[in-house]
């Protein structure tokens, strides 16, 4: 396939498109790179000499663009799963030879369509790529949206379509570009619409933050102190009492410092509370016990923690509230599972396959759905809080649920200290940013080793601290008071419409597939003299 010059320089374009798109995001954050990224691809693929040598060139940029954004999984897979370098290089070589199917059916529709009929990359890029993004499963859900998290004028649009429609305005400015250099003369009405749809979205995107400024300036407002233990979990999660007593003592010792700094409201990260407590769990233990939780705490607590039902066999991971008084105010059970790390897929239908797990691994069950825990603020005013743990803060589908039932405080409870401190911690949180605009309310992050911060309903991300790798350069127990105001969320497009825009897309791309089947039955079709 790369035997001629022609296509070793179709591989090498091939090649430069996944490096731009990965150098564009967090933690390279050369963001300018994503408005041209994918345009060496589309040189490369649009010429290529056969079908198969397109769809290979467009899933090897898929490939490359993976592996620079996901590399971190390797020294994952090594500390925490015990793989060699070798098998941790497969792993990860699997993993992005799946995602690349992103690509590689992107590279299809092109190709089919475009090979038919004379429609412009400005319209086909964004529609077959937003369509790709969509339909294709990801076990870390992240899109080329996450390249423009740091610019909040460029991705208010969220709150219309979602975070796809940052994905669909990036490769409208590639496909016009594209347009541009292959035929300028034909290119001038594409990219004339390119810049105006730009255009109105940045026009719309200074006036929604001004107006959600604005709102935000006479909103309540409430202090909330975010824990952040540093602590180092192991596979099995098992350590010694002395340990456990030492956590709680740190967690206890970070909530009083807050609250002295005047937090109104403290929140511990995903499984923070060192043991599991039983599903009836209803009151905090008395004083004379070594696992009381709020010891010299007054302030309402939200807990991340196990729960567990022995009469079922069923273990969940939580969010509780303690209010003042030391009674569990309100429980949140994790929905959204991570595949093979806190669930085996197909354990449901095959029960028997729990006997075969470690104690402990793979065996949660799913919450019943989001919730709202509603809280009392110091004014009395009732904060309904959003509890999302883990990466339900990036998962577009499911925050919509939230929305819907109007939270005015997103609170993310999340462990990212298997991942190390240079790349995922950010990756997590530029993602996470994407939700604040969808629902228009602010969010706060409580991150076991960082990154905790405040993140506003414009997107902009107010207060963080900083990623700690506990195994590697432990750092003590630690955490910050941030401010933030309460919104009624929910109250958008997005939410009210779902994945409109993104469907949408999905429904150009089969129009534009059927005229092009349509077209080649037509050439095909012998011509009948009447």
């Amino acid at each position: 396939m790369l035997r001629t010059p022609r296509s070793l320089g179709a591989f090498c374009l091939a090649t430069a498109s996944g490096c731009l798109w990965f150098l564009a995001c967090t933690p390279f954050d050369l963001s300018a790179l994503a408005w041209i990224a994918a345009v060496p691809m589309l040189f490369a693929v649009e010429r290529a000499a056969t079908f198969k040598g397109a769809l290979f060139l467009g899933w090897w940029a898929g490939v490359v663009e993976t592996a620079g954004g996901f590399y971190w999984l390797i020294d994952v897979m090594q500390r925490f799963g015990g793989f060699s370098w070798e098998l941790a290089a497969l792993g990860l070589l699997l993993f992005c030879a799946a995602r690349a199917l992103i690509f590689l059916l992107f590279t299809a529709i092109v190709c089919g369509v475009r090979r038919r009929l004379g429609v412009p990359m400005a319209l086909l890029g964004p529609v077959a790529m937003v369509s790709c993004e969509l339909v294709i499963p990801q076990l870390f859900p992240c899109g080329q949206w996450i390249t423009q998290a740091w610019h909040p004028l460029l991705i208010q649009i969220a709150e219309l379509t979602g975070p796809l429609g940052i994905t669909g305005l990036l490769m409208l400015i590639n496909g016009a570009l594209y347009d541009l250099l292959v035929d300028r003369r034909s290119a001038r009405y594409p990219v004339a619409a390119a810049a105006t749809i730009f255009a109105a979205a940045l026009i719309f995107g200074l006036v929604r933050m001004r107006q959600i400024d604005a709102i935000v300036a006479h909103a309540p407002q409430l202090k909330v102190g975010l824990v952040q233990p540093n602590f180092g979990y192991t596979v099995d999660g098992q350590f010694s009492r002395d340990e456990a007593l030492r956590q709680l003592a740190a967690l206890q010792f970070q909530s009083r410092r807050l609250e002295r700094s005047g937090a109104q409201l403290a929140v511990w990260s995903e499984g923070s509370y060192p043991v599991a407590l039983p599903r009836d769990f209803s009151e905090d233990f008395a004083p004379n016990s070594l696992a009381m939780i709020r010891r010299g705490v007054d302030i309402p607590l939200l807990i991340g923690a196990n729960t567990y039902d022995a009469a079922h066999d069923e273990a969940f991971n939580s969010a509780l509230l303690l209010d003042r008084t030391g009674h569990v105010a309100g429980r949140y059970d994790k929905v959204r599972l991570l595949a093979f790390g806190e669930y085996m897929p197909g354990i449901d239908t095959f029960p028997w396959l729990k006997k075969l797990l470690p104690v402990g691994a793979g065996r949660f069950t799913a919450g019943a759905g989001p919730a709202i825990i509603s809280m009392q603020g110091p004014a009395g005013q009732i904060w309904r809080l959003g509890p999302v743990i883990c990466y339900e803060d990036i998962l577009p589908r499911y925050l919509r649920r939230v929305g819907a039932l109007h939270p005015n405080l997103l609170v993310n409870l999340t462990s990212d200290s298997w991942f190390g401190a240079n790349t995922e911690p950010w990756q997590h949180l530029a993602l996470s940013v994407f939700a604040s605009i969808e629902l228009r309310v602010s969010m706060v992050r409580a991150v076991d080793s960082g990154i905790s911060a405040l993140i506003d309903p414009n997107g902009r991300v107010l207060r963080k601290t900083y990623a700690d790798d506990p195994l590697r350069n432990p750092r003590a127990a630690d955490g910050i008071v941030v401010t933030a105001p309460g919104m009624a969320g929910g109250h958008t497009l997005y939410v009210a419409a779902g994945g409109l825009f993104a469907y949408l897309c999905v429904a150009a791309t089969f129009l534009l597939l059927a005229v092009a089947l349509r077209s080649k039955s037509a050439q095909r079709r012998p011509v009948t003299q009447s």
